[in-house]
């Protein structure tokens, strides 16, 4: 017979959020990055991907802007459990709480993992670690990978002010995975200054936990970061043909 945690937990369902309402100005391109083609369709479209593949998803909701005129043009499927939001904010905390708050049939103990719209590199076996080790956490955390470069803070000149120790920084990555209800709370408390939905979880109080992540899973903030991701794909499409 199945404990009361086990049916609790199989009650509980994965959300997606994916705030894609942000112009991408550090690309210095014409459009929104999430729109920027790669391997022949737009970085929003390969992100989409590893969710709506993945059986344990239940429900994908992209965030946009409301003046948002390029996501009717897109070759992006509609496709049933993916819902369109068109409350996104002047930060990326606020469009993230404007999606959960318009998200429906979400209970508070479900869980929502938070992706960037321009990080197409995430692969179901990723996906899934996440999904595992954090499936009966109490709060939630994140994919991410330990710093293995020497970090130099700078002073106001350029130059180097010190050496910054490494140990146990970890570079955040996304999905970051939450209980709807707490991260919800999290957001309305901290207003819009956090980064990433870690960091308003962090102000509560709670410690989120750090999943290890990849490389491979790199957010496209540069055009030099659109080469490079183009180059990995490519090299894993490769690989496939030829096993």
């Amino acid at each position: 017979m199945l404990s009361t945690r086990m049916l609790e937990s199989a009650m509980v369902k994965f959300h997606v959020l994916i705030p894609a309402a942000g112009t991408g100005s550090r690309m210095g391109s014409e459009i929104p990055k999430q729109y920027l083609p790669l391997l022949g369709q737009p970085l929003l479209a390969h992100s989409l991907k590893v969710f709506k593949e993945n059986p344990r998803i239940k429900s994908v909701n992209i965030v946009l802007s409301a003046e948002d005129q390029i996501w009717q043009t897109q070759a992006i499927a509609r496709e049933a459990g993916i819902t369109v939001h068109r409350c996104g904010g002047d930060t990326r905390a606020r469009t993230v709480l404007n999606g959960l708050e318009s998200m429906r049939d979400v209970a508070e103990e479900d869980w929502v993992l938070v992706h960037d719209a321009a990080r197409p590199g995430l692969s179901q076996n990723l996906l899934n670690r996440l999904l595992d080790e954090l499936a009966d956490d109490p709060i939630g955390g994140l994919l991410a990978i330990p710093l293995s470069d020497t970090l130099k803070r700078a002073d106001l000149s350029g130059k180097v002010a010190r050496t910054e120790p490494r140990e146990n920084l970890w570079q955040a990555q996304t999905p970051q995975m939450f209980r709807y209800g707490l991260l919800k709370e999290a957001l309305r408390a901290v207003g819009d200054s956090p980064t990433d939905e870690a960091q308003a979880v962090e102000a509560l109080g709670h410690k989120p936990r750090l999943v290890l992540g990849d490389l491979s899973n790199l957010k496209i903030t540069y055009a030099r970061d659109l080469v490079l991701v183009e180059a990995l794909m490519r090299s894993e499409q490769a690989d496939g043909e030829e096993s």
